[in-house]
């Protein structure tokens, strides 16, 4: 089953063309840069280096989030428009899975971190148990201190990781003096192959026109304009706009 991974969920855009048996291309572009402009072209330049033809691709694989709200919607919108025009299937991957995948020979606790801007993370907690990665905390959105309390009493060593980690690093020493953290940048960058793995394993949406990316908070101007809308319950922010 040849397979198509997207992440467009933070900076880093990663396009990955593969199955069960092996890697037929895979391609990050990590500067800050308008997905939108970007992801289509470097899928079409992917296809015809790997000598792919559309139809070839039975699975389309996308980083469902948490993330960039915009990068999310671009990746989600694209991947749904390939997987029905295709026939394809459609499997939603955790984006912070995704992270936590490049270190599979790590027995720990592995924390992923995105910055949510003010002093706010996404995160969870994963665990690599037999080969297959478990997830033991759940993603969502929290505060960095509140979640550096949390860790500090589970009372055991964690390897945090991603991109952003440099921005919480006087944080991180303060609360969590025996934390591991890796200057590795194949652990704490996004990786199109760690998502394909991930995708092959996860069954597919069930309804790919209803799918939509996983937040975990809403955009600013989402929560305003519910605060203004009360009494409407029946129409989302994204209907309205």
């Amino acid at each position: 089953m040849n397979s198509l991974a997207i992440n467009t969920s933070n900076q880093a855009l990663t396009v990955t063309i593969g199955n069960s048996e092996r890697i037929l291309g895979s391609t990050i572009i990590n500067i800050k840069q308008n997905h939108s402009v970007s992801l289509m072209p470097t899928i079409d330049a992917m296809m015809k280096s790997v000598l792919l033809e559309p139809n070839d691709i039975q699975r389309v694989i996308v980083a469902k989030g948490p993330g960039s709200y915009t990068g999310l919607r671009i990746g989600v919108t694209t991947a749904k428009t390939l997987a029905w025009t295709l026939k394809a299937e459609l499997v939603a991957v955790s984006s912070l899975a995704v992270l936590a995948a490049n270190c599979p020979f790590y027995e720990g606790y592995i924390v992923p971190l995105f910055n949510a801007r003010r002093q706010n993370v996404y995160t969870g907690i994963y665990q690599w148990k037999e080969g297959t990665l478990v997830t033991i905390h759940p993603d969502f959105h929290t505060s960095l201190e509140d979640w550096c309390h949390y860790l500090k009493e589970l009372d055991r060593p964690v390897l945090i990781v991603g991109e952003d980690i440099g921005l919480f690093d006087a944080c991180l020493r303060e609360n969590l003096p025996e934390h591991f953290s890796s200057k590795l940048l194949s652990v704490n960058t996004v990786s199109g192959v760690a998502l394909l793995n991930l995708g092959l394993q996860e069954k597919p949406v069930t309804d790919i026109e209803g799918f939509i990316p996983t937040y975990h908070k809403m955009v600013e101007a989402e929560e305003k304009w519910l605060e203004n809308h009360t009494a409407d319950k029946e129409q989302s922010y994204v209907e309205k706009i």
